[in-house]
């Protein structure tokens, strides 16, 4: 068990949340694929849902509803960073040449929350924890286990995330290519340039990693529930991994720590 029992430090990612068309057929797909409970939430919270596993909450899952006369949001993962002030993370973000995309607003107790993208383009979520400091276990199958930006200008999004955030990227040890993004000396995520596998006009994004005891029979689940391949299994220095996309078109990533084996 990796349970989380201490706030996270501001700018490591915290948490994950999905938004999707059919948030009942996201759930039934995510509890199925990684051995999570989760149920629509009540009204007051807009139905969010909070999926948990072993009682712990590792990830939410929302309905894509168009509000007023915009439209619905894509159904992506979004990775939230942790702060310890909204207020003043958005002002930093916005100093930095960062889009602020919704402001600062208040989670009734849990917390305050923004959404961002920064300068090239790769859209992100800042999370003030009051009541809730965010996932509750990490680093074990079934749960978060890295955060990576895929981007198409590595030094703009080095020198923003370092602006904004205090966040340090340093050139991986035997990895051509890829930056570890660090919070006070601690990896807390990944950075490399956008990957080859991937369309051109692919924009700049986070992706989601989730710990699984075996990538190939995550790919054969995701397949068999009708979901799709971004990247077939593969291995490295880190893992075995793949890059999934679910039945509704949200595109994840699964590893299996060679830590885990």
């Amino acid at each position: 068990m990796s349970d989380v029992t201490t706030p996270y430090p501001p700018g490591t990612p915290c948490w994950v949340d999905l938004s999707a068309p059919d948030q009942q057929a996201a759930i039934d797909f995510y509890c199925d694929l990684l051995g999570w409970t989760g149920e629509i939430g009540p009204p007051e919270t807009g139905g969010y849902a909070v999926c948990q596993l072993n009682g712990k909450p590792v990830a939410g899952i929302m309905a894509a509803i168009a509000m007023g006369d915009q439209p619905a949001p894509p159904t992506v993962w979004t990775t939230y960073l942790s702060c310890a002030d909204a207020a003043a993370a958005q002002r930093s973000v916005e100093s930095a040449g960062g889009t602020v995309l919704m402001p600062v607003m208040d989670v009734m107790t849990l917390g305050r929350m923004f959404i961002a993208a920064d300068p090239t383009g790769a859209v992100f979520g800042v999370w003030q924890p009051v009541d809730f400091r965010g996932a509750g276990a990490v680093n074990e199958p079934g749960a978060l286990i890295w955060n990576e930006l895929n981007t198409t200008d590595r030094s703009a999004a080095s020198a923003f995330y370092r602006a904004a955030f205090g966040i340090e990227p340093a050139a991986a040890e035997g990895v051509e290519h890829y930056d570890t993004l660090q919070v006070a000396g601690h990896p807390v995520g990944g950075m490399q340039p956008m990957p080859e596998h991937l369309p051109a006009d692919t924009p700049s994004h986070w992706l989601t990693y989730f710990a699984v005891t075996d990538a190939d029979a995550a790919v054969a689940k995701t397949d068999k529930a009708g979901g799709g391949v971004v990247r077939e299994p593969f291995d490295m220095f880190a893992g075995r991994i793949a890059v999934l996309a679910d039945p509704q078109g949200a595109v994840f990533a699964v590893i299996h720590p060679k830590s885990g084996e």
